[in-house]
């Protein structure tokens, strides 16, 4: 039987990760039983070692990042980073978005990578895999902590948000922007409020992302739309229409990521279909078969972030075509931003390459 879940949190339960020691069965609930309180979040300190990621991966366009947090309140239920809780003994479903992780020294392991001696300025991103305007971010800041440092030090940086948060950071972001130091991806990738608050519960709707969209752009941000991901049978019918509205808003590019299911979040994902979309969960889980060899997930570098098969072929021919339709570039090809403006803290000049 699968549980009921929560109002406000994506996942359904709360299945152990891959590292568990003891993989322990829930009892399932009986009939009458009174439904389990929601569970709260708690905000836990991390003391990192590192804050940059380092990615040589061929279908992401970056090669370092940053995550200021780990776990991620939104709850959304096809998010790719829950896996990762499975590090800490925690389960990817509902403790990925109640037991939530920051970095207090984010910006202290910032400045400190940026001393070091051979250090090389290349862009980073911001929000690779957990979101740095979830609902922690208003009230410990460490993402505008961190753009900060980035106006302070001339550093190219590139951000991946869906919370409306980041509108208070408009001072930093367009300052950036006016010395081509930064660009934006905002990700929707429904605009369907009943299906928004059962697939990201605590995310803002999508109005209020086409608004930050259109806020960015006024101020002469470079923006883009990320829809990710698209999932079979449950929003692929949105596409024209979604990027109809971030082009409407002033994104300049629209790229997209279809549905991706690595370890723990099949499960996590299959359950939430039985949950809430239990007359079309079979016809979803054959689509996405379908677009990855007939396998749950197709985790090949190429293959991962489009699929590959009819299905796959038509949702990219059909996002091609919505991008020229409404004027806007396919993709996200990165934009080239400054990395001759960067000064390292300190004062250390950077060392001259010689041909």
């Amino acid at each position: 039987m699968t549980p009921p879940g929560h109002k406000g949190r994506g996942a359904v339960s709360r299945p152990p990760g891959r590292y568990a020691a003891r993989q322990v069965e829930p009892e399932p609930p009986e009939p009458f039983d009174e439904p389990a309180p929601a569970p709260e979040t708690t905000l836990r300190p991390l003391a990192a070692r590192g804050i940059l990621s380092r990615n040589d991966s061929p279908d992401v366009p970056f090669e370092r990042s940053i995550n200021p947090y780990q776990g991620c309140e939104h709850g959304c239920i096809y998010c790719y980073a829950r896996p990762s809780h499975s590090y800490y003994d925690l389960s990817p479903g509902l403790d990925f978005e109640t037991q939530i992780f920051y970095k207090p020294n984010a910006v202290e392991l910032l400045l400190a990578e940026w001393s070091r001696p051979g250090y090389e300025c290349k862009p980073i991103t911001i929000g690779a895999n957990t979101d740095p305007y979830q609902p922690a971010e208003r009230r410990l800041g460490l993402t505008r902590r961190l753009l900060e440092a980035f106006v302070a030090h001339g550093h190219p940086v590139c951000l991946v948000s869906k919370g409306s948060l980041m509108r208070r950071d408009l001072d930093l972001l367009s300052a950036l922007a006016a010395r081509n130091l930064c660009s934006v991806a905002i990700s929707v990738p429904t605009a369907d409020n009943r299906l928004k608050r059962i697939l990201e519960p605590r995310v803002p709707a999508a109005e209020a992302r086409f608004r930050l969209i259109a806020e960015l752009a006024g101020r002469g941000v470079p923006t883009g739309l990320l829809m990710a991901p698209i999932i079979p049978a449950v929003n692929d019918a949105e596409i024209e229409r979604i990027v109809a509205a971030a082009a409407a808003a002033g994104a300049q590019h629209a790229s997209y990521v279809l549905l991706r299911l690595p370890h723990e979040l099949k499960q996590i994902f299959t359950e939430w279909l039985e949950a809430h979309l239990p007359e079309r969960a079979a016809h979803v889980m054959s689509l996405v078969r379908a677009a990855s060899g007939g396998r749950d997930y197709d985790n090949r570098f190429g293959v991962r972030q489009t699929g590959r098969g009819p299905y796959a072929d038509m949702i990219g021919a059909r996002f091609r075509a919505a991008c020229k339709r409404h004027g806007i570039r396919h993709g996200r090809a990165a934009l080239v931003l400054d990395t001759g403006q960067f000064r390292p803290p300190g004062g250390r000049q950077l060392a001259l390459s010689l041909d």
